[in-house]
């Protein structure tokens, strides 16, 4: 049940079990946590990328058309702001991206007097100074560690100054203490869009396909996912970067709710449905040939498009089959009668995507790295279990060390790392990232759909030819980590040690 009177979510700790550490076996790990009987851990040594504040919400937030973001918090925390635009003003108009569009957020740039005294009124006054330079649609207000900290009455602020302004102000609580889990951040973003901004639907468009996508998948996922989906005649909404605010407030008139990652839509799909009657479904997602097949039937079946996309599917393996079956063979000319091997670093809606991706490739997945896990997608898990068999799975929250140690312990021939989680460790073997920077618009990028099925397995083809990068990292770099790292159990070590 999604209460859209309470100011914020719950956690995914208090909403799904959820864990940020945990070795053993994939089948081990869904029953602990159906159970709940596998607890957050402290590390007595740890590393991080980013809290719920700057790695979920600045990067996407920030994006969002005729809007203004306020980090209400000190100026540090708004900072990555700055990189993020650069990234995506790198997609070419050509491609879809807004011309003469560039992203606009203030920071309340908190001190220590605000600490100690509340900073109500610098917030009030960011709000009207939003409203006069840019006269947005919405204004997003962004809560941190330090307006968590002394209690920062932020929904009692908006309820106060917005009768005294034209956009909808929007309040997220994403302040970084809040949970240990990034897939906290997801549900707060979606709570505060429900609350706020969605509308009730006036109509209801039967060719409108809601499509949650962040550009952890990449832009030209988008292209893809919008070709097939005009093929058959649907139009997608995709949310949230580069949507617009209207975007936001019909997404109670689609038609259905699809994902590309169920754990990022999982808690807009249910408020939908719950608060309008939008019916969604979150598996499976549109990652690999077979994966894409489904995921078409599901959108057909609530939008009355069946004989559509049958007809869709049987053009799209007519294209995609032979190249397919071109990669598989290649895997197989490279392993030489063994597996090729092949780690991921996942989040867990990849988990659910790129596990059974793989083995279409006609490579294994023996082992897996999951940022955090959670009852929500306990069920399917088993699932992917029982079609692909068990396998060794490492939840954690961007640890690096404990990546390189995961990885060290296995050498895959290749190993998929996240570029958030510390990747550049030294290994002879292929090595490549499992996801595009955001907003990467080429081609080669694509993971999503029927090209990206192709273009993602030639990637994944290539990190077994060039390893160049591999050869001077091992040439003319030193380790990153001690060999008494490696040497350890287990690499959740510093959550079984008390810090000296």
């Amino acid at each position: 049940m999604i209460n859209l009177r309470d100011n914020t979510c719950p956690t995914r700790e208090q909403r799904g079990n959820g864990i940020n550490a945990f070795f053993g076996k994939a089948s081990e790990l869904v029953k602990q946590v159906k159970d709940g009987t596998v607890p957050n851990t402290e590390r007595c040594f740890q590393q991080s990328s980013g809290c719920l504040l700057n790695f979920y919400l600045t990067q996407r937030v920030m994006t969002i058309r005729d809007s203004v973001m306020i980090v209400h918090a000190p100026v540090g925390c708004s900072v990555v702001g700055l990189g993020y635009r650069e990234i995506f003003r790198k997609v070419p108009v050509s491609l879809g991206r807004p011309e003469n569009f560039d992203f606009h957020w203030l920071t309340t740039n908190l001190n220590e007097k605000d600490v100690i005294y509340g900073a109500g009124d610098k917030l009030k006054y960011a709000i009207k100074e939003a409203q006069t330079r840019y006269n947005p649609k919405a204004i997003f207000v962004l809560a941190s560690c330090t307006t968590g900290i002394i209690g920062e009455d932020i929904a009692g602020i908006v309820d106060e100054v917005q009768p005294e302004v034209d956009a909808k102000i929007v309040a997220i609580h994403c302040e970084g203490i809040r949970s240990k889990l990034i897939q906290t951040g997801y549900d707060a973003f979606w709570h505060g869009i429900l609350k706020y901004l969605v509308k009730k639907p006036t109509k209801k468009q039967k060719d409108l396909v809601n499509v949650a996508s962040m550009l952890s998948y990449t832009w030209q996922d988008r292209r893809e996912i919008t070709r097939l989906l005009e093929k058959i005649g649907l139009r997608p909404n995709f949310v949230p970067e580069f949507s617009t605010v209207e975007q936001f407030e019909m997404l109670s008139e689609a038609a259905v709710t699809a994902p590309i990652c169920s754990s990022f839509t999982d808690y807009l799909s249910r408020g939908l449905e719950q608060e309008y009657g939008v019916p969604y479904f979150l598996y499976p997602s549109p990652i690999g040939v077979e994966h894409t097949d489904q995921w078409l039937r599901a959108i057909a079946y609530y939008t009355g498009k069946e004989s559509e996309v049958e007809k869709l599917i049987a053009e799209e393996h007519d294209e995609c089959l032979p190249k397919l079956e071109i990669i598989q063979k290649e895997f197989a000319r490279i392993g030489n009668g063994n597996d090729i091997n092949v780690l991921g670093s996942l989040g867990q809606g990849r988990l659910l995507t790129q596990v059974p991706f793989f083995n279409e490739l006609g490579v294994k997945t023996p082992a897996a790295i999951c940022l955090d896990f959670d009852d929500l997608v306990a069920d399917e898990t088993e699932k992917l279990i029982e079609k692909v068999g068990d396998f060794d799975v490492l939840v954690n929250t961007f640890q690096a060390a404990e990546v390189a140690h995961h990885t060290r312990r296995y050498d895959p021939d290749i190993a998929l790392t996240c570029p958030f989680q510390g990747s550049a460790y030294k290994r002879d073997r292929g090595a490549t990232r499992i996801h595009s920077a955001r907003g990467d618009a080429r081609p080669w990028s694509a993971q999503a759909g029927y090209k990206g099925a192709i273009a993602a397995g030639n990637f994944l083809l290539q990190s077994t030819k060039n390893r160049s990068f591999q050869k001077t990292m091992l040439e003319k770099t030193p380790d990153v980590y001690n060999e008494w790292w490696y040497q350890q159990p287990d690499p959740l070590y510093f959550t079984k040690r008390e810090a000296k």
